[in-house]
């Protein structure tokens, strides 16, 4: 009998993606070679003030009619879902198959701290830095506030890629200690700097951008988001019906959208029969997806006020979340530091330990009040080790073992 584990990590043919092209989400008819990826967006109807991205088309009707039914007896990893993602040129670490976590009252956790390094962003990367592998690049470039870097960093060194990452130069110390674990060069500029550096890095070396390169609006890789969709395929095949509602924590919208595109697949395949409503999370202290459903554009830009959810603080927003929000009749919702405190608090409460940024998509659904009627899943993107105030209060007060009424008041205080 073959060990279950004999194929973990092996990268699937390329043949056995179902991938035939990429199209333009400003206008469905522009069609574009899968090959090479677009890292800029479409070309055709992008202008200076709008970019538009682009995304995957597949040969739907090639897709077996058993598919989701016979997920779980295929390998874990993007593997599994070969088909329906881009070609999976890179060698892969087990990622996806996070645990889908009950926290009482119709409400679900999908905890993506289980991925290889902690985050979400490895559904991304295995995808991107697969493109990289593909296109024959040298190495990978990534500006990133922490997670997207560690996650590109794992996935090129994977690959046997190089990797740069451009991070700012309040990133925490835990989270440059983990870049730097995997052999990526860190350089730590500021914010403004990072995507004029990054531009220049690709023009001048060759490397494959796995972040976004377009200042009018987020557009990122064009390949990136779809590695997003597995969320929506795991949560439906793991609950065995389609959620009321997804509660997403949102930066560029990238997630959102995959997410959005995983559930819309699942119907336009005969599995389901509806999208669930999408909440995209936003901090309170920039909100551009939310600022583009107010002003009916495609994307936005705001001024971004402080807060300690650096993961998804974001100054400029992308059609890909006004997209999936559109779709799904869904919502963008703006929370506060404190929401997404007392958010992270009640994960930690439930055994799962989160970054605050992670924590929004809980904050956005307690925001609303209780649900009326279930199941409702909140999005939970990354461990919370790479909080930037990890460290802030100090170790754990020594305590005299002898003297037990300082055990007991320090037990107390639990």
């Amino acid at each position: 009998m073959t060990s279950p584990l004999a194929n973990l990590g092996t990268p699937a043919a390329p043949s056995d993606s179902l991938a035939v092209g990429q199209r333009s989400l400003g206008d469905p008819d522009v069609r574009y070679p899968l090959w090479p990826p677009l890292t800029e967006g479409c070309p055709v109807t992008s202008t200076e003030s709008v970019a538009y991205p682009v995304e995957v088309d597949y040969a739907y009707d090639k897709v077996p009619a058993d598919f989701f039914a016979t997920a779980s007896a295929r390998p874990r990893g993007h593997e599994r879902w070969a088909p329906l993602l881009p070609p999976l040129h890179g060698p892969g670490l087990a990622e996806g198959g996070t645990p889908l976590l009950p926290l009482g009252d119709g409400v679900w956790i999908k905890d993506e701290s289980r991925n290889p390094t902690w985050s979400h962003k490895d559904r991304l990367n295995r995808v991107a830095v697969g493109a990289a592998a593909g296109v024959g690049a040298e190495g990978v470039v990534v500006a990133s506030s922490g997670n997207h870097g560690a996650s590109a960093a794992a996935y090129a060194a994977r690959a046997g890629l190089r990797c740069a990452v451009l991070t700012s130069d309040e990133v925490p110390a835990a989270v440059d200690a983990f870049l730097r674990g995997y052999g990526a060069a860190v350089l730590r500029v500021p914010t403004e700097a990072r995507w004029p550096l990054l531009r220049r890095i690709v023009e001048r070396t060759g490397y494959h951008p796995v972040s976004n390169l377009t200042p009018a609006a987020h557009t990122g890789h064009g390949f990136g988001p779809e590695g997003y969709k597995t969320l929506a395929y795991e949560i439906f095949t793991d609950l065995g019906v389609v959620p009321r509602a997804v509660f997403v924590p949102t930066g560029y919208g990238e997630m959102l959208f995959g997410i959005w595109k995983g559930f819309a697949e699942l119907v336009r395949l005969g599995h389901a029969e509806r999208v669930p409503r999408l909440y995209g999370c936003e901090p309170a202290a920039g909100g551009p997806l939310a600022a583009a459903v107010r002003g009916g554009v495609p994307a936005a830009h705001v001024p971004l006020g402080p807060t300690a959810a650096y993961a998804i603080a974001c100054p400029v927003g992308g059609y890909r979340g006004v997209v999936a929000l559109r779709e799904s009749a869904g919502a963008a919702l703006l929370v506060t530091d404190e929401e997404m405190a007392a958010a992270r608090s009640e994960l930690a409460r439930n055994g799962v330990w989160a970054e605050l940024s992670a924590a929004a998509g809980l904050a956005g659904l307690r925001q609303l009040g209780a649900p009326d009627d279930g199941p409702v899943v909140c999005v939970s993107t990354s461990s919370g080790f790479k909080d930037q105030d990890l460290l802030a209060a100090g170790p754990s007060p020594v305590v005299d073992p002898e003297d037990w009424d300082a055990v007991e008041r320090r037990l107390r205080q639990v």
